[in-house]
C-alpha cells in the first residue's frame, strides 16, 4: 500500500513539473517576436547615426567642342573660360573638379542621372529653359548673332531669305530661330541645317555648303579670330540673353555653395582675371 501511494505521488509530481516546464517555455515565441521588431529599429537608429557621405568631386558637364567656354585644346586637355570659372569655384569649395563632355543633345538625361552634378558650358537662360533647371545667377552677357562670309552680300536678317542658315542641334540659337519673333525670317531660309557642334558649321560655311550660322556672340567672335577666313557678324542681333550655371530642377544647396564661390570670385577680382585671359571681359555682368 505504501509502494502504491508512493508511486501515485511520483507520478504526480511528474505531472506538475511537467506542467510547469510548459508554462515556462510558453514566452519563447514572443520573446522572438519582440527581437524580431527590435532588430530594424537597432538598424534604423544605426543608420541615421552614421554620418552621411559627402561628396568630394564636383562634375561639370559641357560640349567639349565650344570654345572658348569649354573644348579640347591642341595637346589634349580640357580647356576654356567655363572650366577654368569652375575650377577656381572647387579650389575654394575644397573640391575635385571633374570635366566630363557630354552629347549636348543628351545633357538633361546626363543631369537627372546623376552622371553629371551641373551644366557649365555657356549656358543660355531661356525662357523655355528657366523652370527647367535650378540657375546661378546670369554671369554673361549673351546675344543670338548671325555670321556671314565678308563677301556674300548678306547685310542684315531679312538678306537670310532664301539662303542656307546653319545652326547647333539643341542650342539657344535654334530656341531663338524656332520662336514665334522669328517664325517668319526662319520660314524664308531655304533650309535650316542643323549641325552637331560648330567646328563642323563653319567648316560648312568656309566650303560654301551654308551661307551663314547663327549662333552665340561669345563662341562667332572666338571662331572668327581663331580661323584664316573672312566672316563678320551682323549687327542685327536674333536676341540678348544670359549665361548661367544649370543643376539639377530643386538642387538648391549645391546652387547656393557654387553661387556662393562666384560671387567672392566677383568681389575679389578673379572672375574678372579669368575673364580677361580668355577675351571675355566686356560679357561680363555678374558683381556689376
Amino acid at each position: 500500500m505504501k509502494k502504491l501511494t508512493a508511486l501515485l505521488l511520483t507520478a504526480a509530481f511528474a505531472v506538475t513539473a511537467l506542467a510547469g516546464c510548459g508554462e515556462k517555455a510558453a514566452p519563447a515565441p514572443a520573446a522572438e517576436e519582440k527581437a524580431e521588431e527590435a532588430a530594424p529599429a537597432a538598424e534604423e537608429k544605426a543608420e541615421e547615426a552614421a554620418p552621411a557621405t559627402e561628396s568630394t568631386t564636383f562634375t561639370v558637364g559641357f560640349d567639349a567642342d565650344f570654345p572658348p567656354y569649354g573644348y579640347v585644346d591642341d595637346d589634349g586637355n580640357y580647356v576654356g573660360f567655363d572650366l577654368d570659372l569652375a575650377a577656381e569655384v572647387c579650389n575654394r569649395l575644397g573640391l575635385e573638379v571633374v570635366y566630363q563632355p557630354i552629347d549636348w543633345d543628351s545633357k538633361d538625361m546626363e543631369l537627372e542621372s546623376g552622371a553629371i552634378d551641373c551644366i557649365w558650358n555657356g549656358f543660355t537662360m531661356s525662357d523655355e529653359r528657366l523652370d527647367t533647371y535650378t540657375w546661378s545667377e546670369p554671369y554673361v552677357d549673351n546675344s543670338q548673332v548671325v555670321v556671314v562670309s565678308a563677301d556674300s552680300g548678306i547685310k542684315s536678317l531679312a538678306d537670310l531669305a532664301g539662303k542656307v542658315v546653319c545652326v547647333q542641334a539643341d542650342s539657344s540659337a535654334l530656341e531663338a530661330l524656332s520662336d514665334d519673333d522669328h517664325k517668319d525670317l526662319t520660314a524664308s531660309f531655304t533650309e535650316l541645317m542643323q549641325v552637331p557642334e560648330y567646328n563642323t558649321a563653319f567648316m560648312n560655311l568656309e566650303s560654301g555648303a551654308v551661307d551663314a550660322i547663327a549662333m552665340d556672340v561669345g563662341v562667332a567672335k572666338y571662331q572668327i579670330e581663331s580661323r584664316n577666313a573672312d566672316f563678320v557678324i551682323l549687327d542685327e542681333k536674333l536676341v540678348s540673353e544670359l549665361y548661367g550655371v544649370g543643376f539639377k530642377l530643386g538642387n538648391t544647396e549645391l546652387r547656393d555653395k557654387v553661387q556662393g564661390a562666384l560671387d567672392e570670385m566677383a568681389a575679389d577680382g578673379t572672375l574678372l582675371e579669368i575673364a580677361k585671359k580668355w577675351g571675355q571681359e566686356d560679357t561680363l555682368v555678374l558683381g556689376k
